[in-house]
């Protein structure tokens, strides 16, 4: 492309200090270097992370930054040493990755890539340690090494998976997070059988994943468990069968499940971080082959308790990192799913606003309206 080894000029949302409206404006990207490529990007969503690292909570600040992390683009060229993707291929950029080196990359049983898993705290590209981004000769780093509140962004090749042409950017985009880390804890992970039981932990666009992996899975029991009422309704389009919220009853709610199900169910899924559904995720399989999954990151001081009896009774507690998929190998199949209609995104995208109007998007997930806000990059 005539853009290739030039610096682009493009807008970008800028975060410039934090809980802030961002401010979109003129920035300069420059030329991918070794093992990296420039994206442009056509459409990305805002995720609860991205308002998270926003407010500044529970972690250094970095500003100004360039935040978002779910997003499809197109690959506008390529640096040094860059193979596997070419200019003109659709892509998905990921906030973590596959080396296809390591130990990790080598192992079927895990996608902790030791050189790209998720980095909250660098705000620069691996090769150099510097920005790609700038204004006015002034620095603005980067956020989880995708940064895609911006017309064009420069990613690790590692953190770029290559996808079907044909499939809609508009659609798939939410799969490079949060559709992923809900469905692949269920499918991947907890592995339900056809005509088994599954609770599901907190109906955010997380949860509503796994429930979708479990009606996809063809459970005939989904059990959603929050604490908000007005999510069932809404959670039933992603094959929830019953609800229980837990201020409703004056025992755990872990025993309530057990009760309704004679003994409790075959899978759980927590994906809310908080320690007290992680307990009652776990408490509230069955023994003998019950397996919990936690999904929900907690705050970095967190930690629960449980009796081992919960153990020694053959009860299995696992987590998850990105649903245990393999970025580069395995969402590719994942898009595939979706464009044989085996697995259903629409209905995850419940906003849309131009690129000029983001500060939307964060108001409405401030408000806990909607699930995923697609933020249209040419609008």
């Amino acid at each position: 492309m005539s853009t290739a080894g030039q610096v682009i000029r493009c807008k970008a949302a800028v975060a410039w200090e934090a809980g802030k409206p961002l401010s979109v404006e003129e920035i300069e990207v420059a030329p991918p270097q070794k093992n990296e490529v420039r994206v442009k990007i056509h459409f990305t969503s805002l995720c609860h992370t991205d308002v998270y690292f926003w407010e500044a909570k529970g972690q250094n600040p970095l500003f100004p930054r360039i935040l978002g992390h779910e997003a499809g683009g197109v690959v506008e060229s390529v640096g040094e040493g860059v193979t596997d993707v070419q200019p003109g291929d659709h892509v998905l950029p990921i906030f973590t990755g596959e080396c296809k080196e390591c130990p990790h990359c080598l192992s079927e049983a895990s996608n902790m890539c030791d050189l790209l898993r998720i980095n909250t705290e660098r705000g620069g590209m691996l090769h150099d340690g510097q920005t790609r981004f700038s204004k006015d000769g002034k620095p603005i780093y980067h956020f989880l090494g995708t940064s895609t509140f911006s017309e064009y962004t420069v990613v690790h090749v590692g953190q770029v998976a290559k996808i079907n042409p044909e499939a809609p950017l508009d659609k798939v985009c939410v799969l490079s997070c949060g559709m992923s880390t809900g469905f692949g804890a269920t499918v991947n992970v907890a592995k339900p059988k056809k005509g088994g039981s599954v609770a599901v932990f907190g109906l955010g666009a997380v949860g509503l994943a796994a429930a979708e992996g479990a009606r996809v899975c063809e459970a005939s029991r989904i059990i959603g468990i929050d604490l908000n009422p007005n999510r069932f309704e809404e959670a039933k389009k992603f094959g929830c069968t019953e609800f229980v919220n837990p201020k409703d009853h004056n025992k755990p709610v872990q025993e309530v499940i057990s009760e309704m199900t004679g003994g409790g169910v075959d899978c759980s899924i927590e994906c809310t971080g908080s320690t007290q559904a992680m307990v009652s995720a776990f408490e509230c399989v069955h023994d003998g082959w019950g397996v919990a999954v936690l999904v929900g990151v907690p705050s970095r001081d967190d930690s629960f308790k449980t009796h081992p009896i919960h153990f020694l009774k053959e009860r299995t507690l696992r987590g998850t990192f990105f649903g245990n998929y393999k970025p580069l190998s395995d969402i590719p199949g994942v898009v595939e799913k979706y464009m044989k209609r085996e697995l259903e995104l629409d209905k995850f995208i419940t906003h849309s606003v131009p690129f000029l109007d983001i500060n939307k998007a964060f108001e409405y997930m401030l408000r806990g309206e909607g699930l995923r806000c697609m933020i249209r990059m040419d609008a």
